[in-house]
């Protein structure tokens, strides 16, 4: 409970930063000690920033060095490989998201780290969001009434150049598509907001020159019989615009947007609380569609690690968004 909790990040792409940077952010409970990606350029470009040991592989890593939890910043579509190795080293595993691109493959990420006994951590960083703090504090306190209209937009880009950065990208085996790589933050609300899902129903398309969907429209039916639909795109010219949501209850109305959720743009309840006027003070500028969550997100781990709290996000709860996009893929593909 004293010592730092000792990491290693597997995958020094796009995302590891995030991670580089909430490591930083909590050194005092952290401590990086090694690295570990593929490519060897890579691989030496982050020894010499970070002044750790670097490997090749990952099992010969997990062999060689005495690791609490390791964080999975790799294709999608190697998660649980990784995560199933890790856990038969006894160490604990934080997987970006979405924690897998098949439902099999998920469930037995969750299986392997129950056995073994370890925590998997699947990393929702949107959910700290101030603004979303407050909708889900709103939604808890059932301050909606029913809901009966949901809408979630991510009109983002993604040029071809996105895609052809690496071999992975774009594929249905390592990157899944719109829906389950850019926007499964959203998806992820889907659930975690409104309720348990009943029914999807989706349709897809592609441009660029890739296997996935960049875009696709997906109509929603909740358990408590809410409605709803997502509409998504990586094709917006010529950037980003945005990622939003609003919820129709009978006694609320909420809008949220900006780039990111970061924007609470309407906010109106037949009753008032004293935490709506915090709703200028969660919205945030922001230029990144990650947001400002990691490092919160990395508090939970810690605090769960040291014995102080619970998972906010498990692999059980990862499962959720996961089984609402595959469904999502197989209604586009049978039109059912």
């Amino acid at each position: 409970k004293d010592r730092k909790i000792r990491l290693a990040i597997v995958g020094c792409g796009r995302i590891s930063d995030n991670h580089f940077g909430s490591i930083e952010k909590h050194k005092d409970n952290l401590k990086l000690v090694a690295i570990c990606d593929i490519d060897h350029d890579t691989l030496e470009r982050h020894e010499e920033k970070h002044q750790v040991k670097g490997y090749l592989k990952l099992e010969e890593m997990l062999e060689e060095e005495s690791l609490d939890l390791i964080v999975i910043c790799t294709p999608s579509g190697i998660h649980r490989k990784q995560a199933v190795l890790a856990a038969k080293y006894g160490v604990h595993v934080m997987t970006e998201k979405p924690m897998a691109t098949l439902w099999q493959d998920g469930v037995e990420m969750v299986k392997a780290c129950e056995e073994a006994g370890v925590y998997l951590f699947v990393v929702k960083q949107n959910r700290r969001n101030a603004t979303l703090q407050l909708l889900k504090r709103a939604v808890d306190e059932n301050r909606f009434g029913k809901i009966h209209m949901v809408h979630l937009n991510v009109f983002w880009t993604r040029p071809q150049e996105y895609y052809d950065q690496s071999k992975w990208r774009g594929t249905s085996k390592f990157d899944g598509g719109a829906f389950m790589n850019q926007a499964s933050h959203y998806v992820d609300l889907l659930d975690w907001l409104i309720g348990p899902v009943d029914k999807v129903q989706a349709m897809m398309s592609t441009t660029r020159d890739i296997e996935v969907e960049d875009t696709g429209v997906l109509n929603v039916k909740w358990c408590n019989g809410a409605l709803g639909s997502m509409s998504v795109t990586m094709l917006t010219y010529p950037k980003n615009l945005e990622g939003s949501i609003v919820i129709l209850g009978e006694n609320g109305t909420v809008r949220i947007g900006g780039i990111a959720v970061n924007d609470i743009k309407h906010w109106e309840f037949d009753e008032p609380k004293d935490y709506d006027n915090e709703v200028k003070e969660a919205n945030y500028q922001t230029t990144s569609v990650y947001g400002f969550g990691h490092p919160l997100y990395y508090k939970n781990v810690i605090d769960v690690l040291r014995g102080d709290a619970e998972p906010e996000t498990d692999g059980r709860e990862g499962l959720k968004s996961l089984e609402v996009l595959i469904a999502a893929n197989l209604s586009a593909r049978d039109g059912e």
